[in-house]
């Protein structure tokens, strides 16, 4: 089976297979027209493909239609067992893409014969791609010209704590997100898969399962399904409420927020309140109660971040006020480019809602009156800004301005300086670039002399040939990093390379020069790509109460503490 972590290495790298055919036919004789065995194949690819592919266009991989009339199925086969063999053998559209993409797909040696057999079965369903709007003219190759260049700062890295495995097959761990209850030094990580954990003197010791409070979790299709996201409430110490975000089959109950029923749901993503009878406890006893629930188009782009702003006092109208992240799910790649440029609907959008209020739709929660579209007949009022493919990270920065970070599609990573009300373009734009849903999705152009749709655009941007998807991170304040103290840090998921931005030149209107910064390990320059020993770093970032800055490295579990010695 095809794990999730590596979908996005397979997805650029399956593209290989459309382009490494010999003129000619290609022999089909051997692929198997079974019935049941396409129905499996069917099943494996909903599972486990479906996320990064479809049949319609390119997504994060490429349009799979037709391509086993164009490469033979032995290829295809060997190239999902070993990728970076057939790369390494001197396959010439294997290192053109590779060389393009920088990542290999990992080895599914492990894999049997039968369940690759039946992949291709149904892949051999979808006929040759059709035909899109090419629309190659005045398309950018390379749409951010400036290079990123590395500031020469490098800062030491030190073993902090590994997170236990949560798998015995890669990914072992699915770690994504680390924070502290508010006013407490308590420290917190959690796994897509369900577990939560409380890091005490540097060890990890698990607190909840979202297995076992939600019957119907689940922690796959998707590089991002499961337990997404989780908020303490600035006043958790006294009133226990944790905030969750996870993910349940299609259908398990109606969704707060849904779509005709003629589109496809994959998945919904579901928050909840989660009452701890005891937040001193080193064990968290939970009463769940739900907030809403949202149906997805595909596995991708879900609900991958929730978050309180921080440092606030209850006097403040923002207190107790959560900002809950939606991605469009995948609906504009699949052509429900409706779903996403509209502040009618729940995706695409940062939502702000009160947990603590009952004037929603469904009576679960409260809409905060200062919302920007409150009172509007043509939005939600749970709406705060919209316009986003995947809004993946939200933090506030020492003036309270609120920055998201935004992962791309084919070309542009973004930070956004969130504003609200405003409208971040997608699926129209994607950084500073226009872009055409209804054509090839993989192109950017130039903006229109005249730019009149009125979209907010990011504060700082890279393009493809510097990373595939970013990282959020912060804003460094603590005097123990002095040669990154002023700097917004963040990084690039897949590559892990660390970047930043100065926050003197975050300016709404302009784009901040994006720098490159560096790491060394028991005294010696290194990447987090040495580091993991994998060629897919999967990095996050994480802080804890005093201020310290911390890397993850989602696949092998392993947390590192930024040190204050500079070199």
């Amino acid at each position: 089976m095809i794990r999730i972590s590596h979908l996005l290495a397979a997805g650029w790298l399956l593209a290989i297979f459309v382009v490494s055919c010999e003129p000619g036919g290609v022999d089909t004789s051997s692929i198997s027209t079974d019935p049941a065995d396409i129905r499996s194949g069917e099943h494996t690819f909903a599972q486990d493909c479906s996320p990064c592919h479809s049949f319609r266009q390119d997504g994060i991989g490429p349009n799979l239609a037709g391509i086993t009339r164009e490469i033979s199925a032995d290829w295809i086969k060997r190239f999902i067992v070993n990728s970076q063999e057939v790369i390494d053998e001197g396959d010439p559209r294997g290192k053109e893409l590779f060389n393009r993409f920088h990542v290999y797909m990992p080895p599914f040696g492990m894999y049997p014969e039968d369940k690759l057999d039946k992949i291709v079965a149904y892949l051999h369903t979808f006929d040759e791609a059709l035909p899109v709007e090419q629309g190659q003219e005045g398309a950018l190759l390379n749409p951010v010209v400036e290079s990123i260049s590395n500031s020469g700062i490098t800062v030491p890295l030190e073993l902090f704590t590994e997170i236990p495995f949560s798998s015995d097959e890669m990914p072992r761990t699915r770690i994504v997100k680390m924070d502290h209850i508010p006013g407490s030094d308590r420290l917190f990580v959690a796994d897509l898969r369900g577990q939560f954990y409380e890091i005490i003197n540097q060890l990890p010791l698990l607190v909840l399962d979202l297995n076992k409070v939600y019957p119907h979790f689940i922690h796959k299709p998707g590089l991002a399904t499961g337990f997404g996201s989780f908020a303490f409430h600035p006043d958790f110490l006294k009133n226990g409420l944790l905030y969750v975000s996870h993910t349940e089959p299609p259908n398990t109950k109606p969704a707060d927020f849904a779509y005709a029923d003629s589109i496809k749901v994959t998945l919904q993503w579901v928050l909840s309140e989660c009452k701890v009878k005891d937040p001193l406890a080193d064990k968290f006893e939970v009463e769940e109660s739900e907030l809403f629930r949202i149906n997805m188009v595909t596995g991708i782009h879900g609900m991958q971040e929730i978050a309180f702003k921080p440092d606030l006092k209850p006097s403040d109208a923002d207190y107790g006020k959560l900002y809950v992240n939606i991605g469009d799910g995948g609906s504009a790649e699949n052509g429900y480019t409706f779903l996403a440029d509209n502040p009618g609907t729940a995706w695409s959008a940062i939502l702000k809602i009160d947990p603590s209020g009952n004037n929603s739709a469904n009576g679960a929660y409260g809409i905060p009156s200062d919302n920007p579209f409150v009172g509007s007949s043509q939005a939600l009022p749970e709406v705060y800004a919209y316009g986003f493919r995947n809004p993946h990270r939200t933090v506030w920065d020492s003036e309270g301005r609120m920055l998201t970070t935004g992962i791309g599609h084919h070309r542009i990573e973004e930070i956004n300086l969130i504003q609200a009300g405003h409208n971040y373009g997608w699926p129209y734009r994607e950084g500073t670039f226009l872009l055409n849903p209804f054509g090839d999705m993989n192109n950017v152009y130039p903006l229109p002399p005249k730019d009149e749709r009125e979209y907010t655009y990011p504060i700082a941007q890279y393009d493809h040939e510097e990373g595939n998807a970013i990282s959020g991170g912060y804003e460094v304040t603590t005097d123990q990093l002095p040669e990154l103290k002023g700097k917004y840090i963040f990084g690039d998921i897949v590559r892990g390379r660390l970047f930043y931005i100065n926050m003197g030149d975050i300016q709404p209107g302009s784009q901040a020069p994006v720098y490159e910064w560096n790491i060394s390990w028991e005294g010696a320059q290194t990447d987090l790509i040495t580091l993991c020993g994998a060629t897919r770093v999967d990095l996050r970032f994480g802080k804890d109460a005093e201020s310290n800055l911390y890397i993850l490295t989602k696949a092998d579990g392993k947390i590192y503490r930024l040190l204050s010695e500079v070199l």
